[in-house]
């Protein structure tokens, strides 16, 4: 049988079909692969498949083969389990800080990692109440240069804006660039947030990932001591990544309310009993109004005890909160 130029394709061919069209459900027969293996101009014989087959397991590729009346062969295991992709584009599909183009498009990625039939299994719309989604489409390549930035150990200038009733940009500082040492990203209420070390004002501060523009790498190397900055500690101290002093807290909670404590800052933290009905826990936070708001939400269940400082501003808080009602 005369050779095609495709032929020296076949065994990549071979399996591009089995990853993209078979599955455990949905097995391929022999016959079925040398038909398929024609449509690109590619001559097969059952015996030179088989070899083909028997060529792959040895690549280290899950071939598998199932006998009686679905009887066929598939790819078993593959990188990514059906379950886990599912789990991926819920979790995109969802995210706020990804535009609704760049989800489509991830989404679609997550899709070649699946067969055909299970890809089905994945076009599906996850509901969030009300979701909206980020409009900065280049989000994705802003938070690779971020992490980048902090690898290299080098400094970043960029521009930083708010939207105006037109949806149109509006830069901040009349445009002028910002010069910062970025420290780390924080994931926060739905947003990526950019924690940076500020030279010219000696301050730590938060940015909106999809807020930056004309984001560029300096030559200049970090500052602020960025070695010793801890990402989770810091975002465990902050309330929506609000600025404020921060001090040492001493709050008491009701017993019932120990799971809100731990989903909040961890099972780390230490919860001293304080009667049969309460425990206390003292920790460092910043104190900012998102902070004294959150307080507030979980009602006659916790008491700020000190420092005291803070008993006063949330005591200021409270009565500005009861004026609204």
């Amino acid at each position: 049988m005369p050779k095609s130029a495709n032929q020296k394709l076949k065994l990549l061919r071979l399996y591009q079909i089995l990853l993209q069209q078979s599955d455990e459900e949905h097995p391929i027969s022999i016959a079925r692969l040398i038909d398929e293996l024609a449509r690109w101009d590619i001559c097969a014989e059952r015996k030179s498949i088989y070899a083909d087959l028997e060529a792959l397991v040895e690549l280290g590729v899950d071939v598998q083969s199932r006998k009686g009346r679905s009887a066929g062969w598939f790819i078993g295991q593959r990188d990514f389990e059906l379950a886990e992709l599912k789990l991926l584009v819920d979790a995109v599909q969802s995210s706020r800080f990804i535009t609704h183009r760049k989800s489509d498009a991830l989404i679609r990625k997550l899709e070649k990692l699946a067969s055909a039939h299970q890809a089905r299994q994945l076009q599906r719309q996850v509901y969030v109440d009300r979701r909206v989604k980020a409009m900065n489409e280049s989000i994705y390549y802003i938070v690779d240069t971020l992490h980048s930035a902090i690898a290299q150990n080098r400094a970043i200038i960029f521009r930083y804006f708010d939207y105006d009733v037109t949806k149109q940009r509006v830069f901040r500082h009349e445009g002028k660039r910002y010069e910062v040492s970025p420290l780390g990203l924080i994931w926060n209420n739905e947003n990526y947030y950019l924690v940076a070390y500020n030279a010219e004002n000696d301050q730590l501060r938060h940015y909106r990932v999809d807020k930056l523009a004309d984001l560029e790498i300096t030559e200049a190397e970090r500052q602020g001591q960025p070695q010793r900055f801890d990402v989770a500690d810091y975002a465990k101290k902050h309330f929506g990544m609000y600025s404020g002093a921060e001090v040492t807290m001493t709050l008491r909670f009701e017993n019932r309310m120990a799971n809100i404590v731990i989903d909040r800052f961890g099972q780390d933290v230490m919860l001293i009993p304080d009667g049969p009905d309460h425990f206390t826990l003292t920790l460092p936070l910043v104190m900012s109004p998102q902070f004294f708001g959150w307080l507030f939400g979980l009602g006659d269940g916790v008491r700020l005890m000190g420092p005291a400082p803070a008993v006063e501003a949330y005591k200021e808080q409270l009565k500005a909160v009861t004026k609204l009602y």
